[in-house]
């Protein structure tokens, strides 16, 4: 990873709310769970997915959220495979005037590493 990439996550990171697997297990077992959206590309999802997670690219997310998530006080928690990409995508969503979005540490690396339920596909 470049050091500008590096650099550039760190900063999004900055300005975005980051929630680790329990506060996500916490608010997906509340009565209003938030939406969670896979950024990650399709061919990445050979080691599977979380369970009910729309997936949004982020080479598509903010050409296509809108259609997806037209309320932009919906809860959103993001996901990519370690949590930087997701980071970028949190702090694009935010500029598009989404209030309650958030990028899930560690992404799905540390979704596996935790044991959680994953989808794959046929």
């Amino acid at each position: 990873m470049s050091t500008r990439f590096q650099t550039l996550v760190a900063e999004a990171k900055a300005r975005i709310t980051e929630i680790d697997l329990d506060a996500y297990r916490r608010q997906a077992a509340s009565p209003h769970p938030p939406l969670l959206i896979d950024v990650r590309d399709a061919g990445e999802f050979s080691a599977g997915r979380p369970p009910r997670a729309l997936h949004l690219s982020r080479g598509t997310l903010e050409g296509k959220i809108e259609a997806v998530v037209p309320d932009l006080h919906t809860p959103v928690v993001l996901i990519c495979a370690g949590g930087n990409r997701s980071a970028l995508a949190a702090e694009s969503l935010q500029r598009l005037g989404y209030t309650r979005v958030a990028s899930l540490i560690g992404g799905f690396g540390a979704w596996q590493q935790a044991g959680l339920p994953v989808e794959k596909s046929a």
